[in-house]
């Protein structure tokens, strides 16, 4: 075993120094990765996974019994579990349709005590007739999309920018600069949140709402593409089934139908050419937490017998812009905004599902600079974000008496990509 195991590492690294290779009489292969490390500062703690690797938000205060807050202090630490490889596969022609394959993996494990094992990034087929191109399999979720930020942190620009990877089955056609694309989408490794007791209690990401649902999720996108810009706009709708069962008024449980079907929207826009680098994206989520984006829902209504619960979702509109320039040196910045708008209707209790439902206002800035040369990238990267916390008003939703919440944080990061 020790010996077949030796000699398949040593085949991929002769085949990762070659550009492709011919694998039988009908595919190619070409193995690509990278090696990267990651050292960060907190100045407080934070709402985060990946051991604080993928920061989302500062946590509200919390003071012992001396008025000390327990979440001022600071946290660091380094990793590599972002080192990642991948392989690309070309295949024969299938009638008039070119065919390939994507499988791509990291460390990054499962939540934070799984660390360094294995976990599926990327892993589908293409089917590619010219103007329509068929995709099945796991990839970015649509309004990721082809435009996102350059930065140097890990979370991509999330909870500012939808970020996730979803199985889903994905159409693009093309005509000139014009494409329109449209997917059907199921939830995996990121999760919509909902109660983990039939009595309603807790709060996390799991998979039965949207597993309950029995519906997949839609995304419709059109972009335009044309000497160096992409414009474009998508529209989404997500169906979840919170609780499939229920404990009634009396004590017994029920079974119930719970349903919460949600619309959400995103515009954006980039622009690439020589040596600047601009991009926007404004999203209108609505319960779009699955993308790791601030939100939820509430409780609009309970059956007093069966403990049928209706619900609202919280609706928050989110902003963010990039601009990074230069080719060997390259200076950037990106600022951010999230705002609570609050719920859809007004809720019977102060029960809710999701993450960031009790921020008003979410607002971030960072600065990096990164030294880049061929297969080697070093960057330094500041950032600061404040949160506005506050109690939720029932009769909306929304954030009052709020007070703010910031964190310093300091990204090292080297990677280098074969």
């Amino acid at each position: 075993m020790k010996k077949i195991t030796l000699t398949l590492l040593v085949a991929l690294v002769a085949i990762s120094g070659m550009a492709q290779v011919k694998i039988g009489k009908d595919f190619s292969l070409k193995i690509y990765g990278q090696v990267r490390t990651d050292i960060f500062y907190n100045s407080r703690a934070n709402t985060e996974s990946v051991d604080g690797l993928f920061y989302s938000f500062p946590k509200d205060e919390v003071f012992d019994e001396n008025g000390n807050d327990i979440n001022g202090s600071g946290t660091s630490n380094m990793y590599a579990v972002y080192s990642r490889m991948g392989f690309d596969f070309a295949g024969p022609m299938m009638g008039k349709a070119k065919t390939s394959a994507k499988i791509e993996f990291d460390f990054r494990g499962n939540g934070n005590d799984n660390l360094s094992a294995l976990r599926l990034r990327h892993a589908y087929f293409n089917l590619d007739w010219g103007k329509n191109k068929l995709l099945v399999g796991q990839t970015s979720h649509p309004f990721f999309g082809e435009v996102s930020p350059q930065i140097l942190n890990l979370n991509t620009g999330s909870p500012f920018q939808p970020f996730g990877r979803a199985p889903q089955i994905r159409y693009r056609h093309n005509s000139g600069a014009l494409q329109l694309q449209a997917a059907a989408i199921w939830q995996s490794q990121f999760k919509s949140h909902g109660p983990t007791a039939i009595d309603g209690t807790g709060n996390s990401r799991i998979q039965a709402p949207h597993k309950n649902a029995n519906v997949p999720e839609l995304a419709l996108g059109l972009d335009y593409k044309a000497n160096g810009w992409i414009v474009g706009a998508g529209i989404d709708m997500l169906s979840i089934s919170p609780r499939v069962q229920a404990k009634g008024g009396d004590g017994s449980t029920y079974k119930v139908d719970e349903r919460l079907t949600t619309v959400s929207y995103e515009a954006h826009v980039k622009y690439q050419k020589d040596k600047l680098f601009f991009a926007a994206k404004s999203t209108l989520g609505s319960n779009f937490t699955h993308t790791s984006m601030l939100g939820g829902y509430g409780i609009k209504s309970q059956d007093a017998k069966t403990g049928e619960r209706e619900y609202t979702p919280f609706r928050n509109s989110s902003t963010w812009i990039n601009v990074v320039y230069g080719k060997t040196w390259k200076p950037g910045i990106f600022l951010g905004y999230i705002k609570n708008l609050g719920t859809a209707d007004e809720m019977i209790s102060s029960t809710v599902y999701g993450t960031g439902t009790n921020i008003d206002k979410l607002m971030t800035g960072t600065f990096e600079l990164t030294y880049n040369i061929p297969h080697l990238k070093v960057g330094v990267e500041y950032n600061y974000t404040s949160a506005l916390y506050g109690k939720n008003d029932l009769k909306d939703g929304k954030v009052k008496d709020t007070h703010a919440v910031g964190n310093n944080r300091l990204v090292l990061s080297a990677t280098y990509s074969f």
